[in-house]
């Protein structure tokens, strides 16, 4: 339960206590001489401290007046801690962050096949910097609120879905939709929580595609073995990446300018051929794709894993096959839906 909502529930649970052994209190003092409207009257504008005046012949039991004396001292605790709980929701916004999280709740629990990111690091936030470009639907998780605020700012989405919360525990997971997701990516700042992460995801969902980042070599195996789909070594790319800028920088700077361009989101992107799809068992050329989208069909991935690179007008698609694409954002789309792929 939220703490807001501990917090409002045991200030006006206290108020009524109160008020409900106040009025009883003094109902009993008075041995009938008050009504119970009376008595519940007396009590709040006693703890209230508003004092308008006593009951009608109260001068004459000198243990009302007491009671009520304990009544005020005790009692307008009550009524200060109320009113800091309430001053607290309207001036610091909790109520604003209360409805937020909520709306958020129920965003989330309307997601299915989204990805689910694990930590906002220095890897993680790149991570959903390019799902967020591709309009691809996710979920992240990290423990530090902050990270997540800075990341709605830096991407401009309010509506961003951010979990406060330890990724490595069942619980985060699920309010994250792990049984729904088709993806996780365990891109946490250490190996042993992205260990841990991995585990638990793969515990929760035996289906999903899983993607763990790895920083120490050693820990690449572990991974695989309770569960990572694939492992990237962070240390390995960066090292990949280094050489090709020395090597050959042409093509880095067109990989650069393909995934940064802010007017046209070009990727390297796939779409399988199912048994339902109407190009399954057509030749590249009776397909006739660039009919339909503008994409340049540049390698063809067989059911049984083999990659044809710049495949000819006769390869065939076959039913499992996976054509590996570049094109825009759009066109692609336009493709996944010529052929009845999915995403």
């Amino acid at each position: 339960m939220p703490s807001i909502v501990r917090r409002v529930r045991a200030s006006v649970l206290f108020l009524i206590l109160v008020v409900l052994i106040g009025t009883v209190g003094i109902h009993s003092i008075g041995e009938g001489r008050w009504s119970w409207g009376q008595s519940v009257y007396h009590t709040i504008i006693s703890i209230s401290t508003v004092g308008f005046g006593e009951l009608p012949g109260m001068e004459n039991i000198p243990l009302a007046r007491f009671y009520t004396v304990v009544m005020i001292v005790f009692g307008a605790g009550s009524v200060v801690y109320f009113l800091s709980v309430s001053t607290a929701l309207l001036v610091e916004g909790e109520l604003r962050d209360f409805f937020k999280q909520r709306t958020m709740k129920r965003s989330i629990d309307d997601l299915k096949n989204h990805i689910i990111v694990c930590g906002i690091g220095r890897t993680g936030a790149h991570v959903v910097a390019e799902l967020h470009a591709t309009h691809t639907p996710f979920v992240v998780i990290d423990i530090d609120p902050a990270k997540i605020e800075w990341l709605r700012e830096h991407l401009h989405d309010e509506h961003l879905c951010g979990l406060v919360g330890d990724a490595t525990e069942d619980e985060v997971l699920k309010n994250a939709g792990v049984e729904r997701a088709r993806g996780l990516v365990a891109a946490l700042d250490d190996d042993k929580a992205n260990l841990f992460a991995t585990l638990s995801a793969r515990s929760l969902n035996h289906e999903m595609r899983i993607i763990a980042k790895c920083i120490d070599a050693t820990a690449e195996p572990k991974l695989r073995r309770v569960g990572a789909d694939k492992v990237v070594a962070t240390n390995v790319i960066g090292g990949m990446r280094l050489a090709s800028e020395m090597i050959r920088p042409s093509v880095t700077e067109f990989l650069d300018q393909m995934l940064r361009d802010p007017e046209h989101v070009l990727r390297i992107e796939e779409a399988r051929v199912s048994a339902t799809s109407r190009v399954a068992g057509q030749t590249l050329a009776a397909a006739s794709l660039r009919k339909v989208c503008d994409v340049l069909v540049v390698a063809v991935r067989t059911a049984e894993g083999r990659h044809r690179f710049n495949p000819g007008a006769d390869t065939v698609l076959e039913v499992g096959a996976t054509l590996i694409v570049l094109g825009e954002r759009g066109e692609i789309a336009k493709l996944r839906e010529a052929i009845g792929a999915n995403p």
